[in-house]
């Protein structure tokens, strides 16, 4: 549906100078190598107020970072997954509390490893409302603490993009989980069985249905599983580490990318393919987007789940699943040694519950996430603000989207 217009900021209650800043800011990382490109839109009251370009999508050609640059958006694909699970939820099709194994018997015996090396039975079973909660007791390969991580990495869990999707559920199934479901939060591949159960509780291959349900009703013409051949000369190139969850993987990246990482130009194709959408299907990571249509499906979850005269999704759905469901004893959440003070997590994605414990500026209900090649988004409901924020590099120390996050809020003058 092509790109959103920038309205003066001033009639929604932001300052044009204040959000000059964030150009500065952007342009600051990628002048310092931090980054190649960066590319960020803000919205308040639903009217664009900043878009920002920097940088390019492709340094070795020259071509700069634009505004129908393609991103792999890694993790962010998760709240459009577990958005399109609770859409059938909402046709009364099953109950978080419902076993996974009623619609997925391939988790109906769940074996529980423990760091000795010894497995016992799961003392309850997995539950939807596990798997989008990451309470499920499931992992994932790079995951360090985690008895099971192993396992996964020996059976290429994350690694065959040639696997489909119920292959790739079918083989987590027949591994044991790292901790008994309920225990503890622990994030994982359970966005790719919550995208599982889309298909089989749906009948429909996952890209249909998130292209009849979700991505056609909201003009999202960009989002999807692959990138037809005509429009790779839109796709960013990726930079950074070596694939996390590739054939270059080893623990010691994580080591070296908080030591200080580098930007070098790194080939995912073979664990993020462009041209398999059929193949390549998952609900943790995998789909392609623009910013634009990003803030589509963004701004949709703004404003109670409709979007241009489209209600997606109901707003009572939205409030339970942007609701925290982690228990005080599993806060706060943490991902591979990094705790997240300050917030919660529902279904499918985190939300804030402590301002100040979360050292960033922010309202009590704001939700969002971010994927693992530093793309971007919150929302929120107070303010009626959306961010999103787009680039690709595979992690290091420093981080533009939590500045370009600081600097949007500093220009909120009502």
């Amino acid at each position: 549906m092509g790109v959103h217009e920038v309205t003066d900021p001033a009639l929604v209650g932001m300052s044009a100078d204040r959000l000059d800043r964030v150009a500065a800011a952007m342009q600051g990382f990628v002048d310092r190598g931090v980054v190649r490109g960066i590319s960020t839109l803000v919205a308040r009251r639903g009217q664009v107020v900043h878009r920002g370009l920097h940088g390019h999508q492709d340094a070795e050609s020259g071509a700069a970072i634009s505004d129908d640059t393609i991103f792999r958006i890694y993790s962010m694909t998760k709240p459009i997954v577990s958005t399109a699970l609770m859409l059938l939820h909402e046709e009364g099709r099953f109950q978080l509390d419902h076993p996974v194994a009623t619609y997925l018997p391939a988790f109906a015996t769940l074996r529980v490893l423990g760091a000795d090396g010894s497995l016992a039975d799961a003392a309850r079973t997995m539950t939807i409302g596990d798997t989008l909660t990451h309470t499920s007791g499931l992992t994932y390969d790079f995951m360090v603490d985690n008895p099971a991580a192993q396992l996964y990495r020996d059976h290429r869990v994350m690694h065959d993009a040639t696997r489909t999707l119920g292959a790739c559920v079918d083989l987590i199934a027949s591994l044991p989980l790292g901790f008994q479901p309920g225990e503890r939060f622990h994030y994982s591949v359970g966005i790719d069985v919550a995208a599982r159960l889309v298909e089989v509780i749906a009948d429909q291959p996952l890209g249909e249905f998130l292209a009849e349900r979700m991505f056609g009703p909201l003009g999202m013409t960009d989002t999807a599983f692959g990138v037809p051949d005509g429009q790779l000369h839109r796709l960013s190139a990726m930079y950074g580490l070596p694939d996390l969850v590739g054939e270059g993987y080893h623990a010691g990246n994580l080591v070296e990318a908080a030591l200080g990482g580098f930007n070098e130009r790194i080939d995912v194709s073979a664990t993020y393919p462009t041209a398999t959408p059929d193949v390549f299907v998952r609900g943790g990571l995998g789909l392609f987007s623009t910013i634009d249509d990003y803030y589509r499906f963004a701004q949709m979850l703004g404003n109670g789940g409709r979007l241009n005269g489209e209600c997606v999704v109901g707003r009572k759905t939205l409030e339970l699943m942007h609701a925290n469901r982690l228990t005080p004893a599993m806060l706060p959440w943490e991902v591979m040694g990094t705790p997240s003070p300050g917030f919660g997590f529902g279904l499918g994605s985190r939300v804030m519950l402590d301002v100040a414990a979360s050292q960033a500026p922010g309202s009590v209900g704001e939700f969002g996430g971010g994927g693992a090649a530093k793309t971007y988004y919150w929302v929120d409901p107070v303010e009626d603000l959306v961010g999103v924020f787009m680039a690709q590099y595979m992690t290091g120390p420093e981080q533009p989207d939590r500045a370009f996050r600081s600097v949007v809020h500093q220009a909120i003058v009502d």
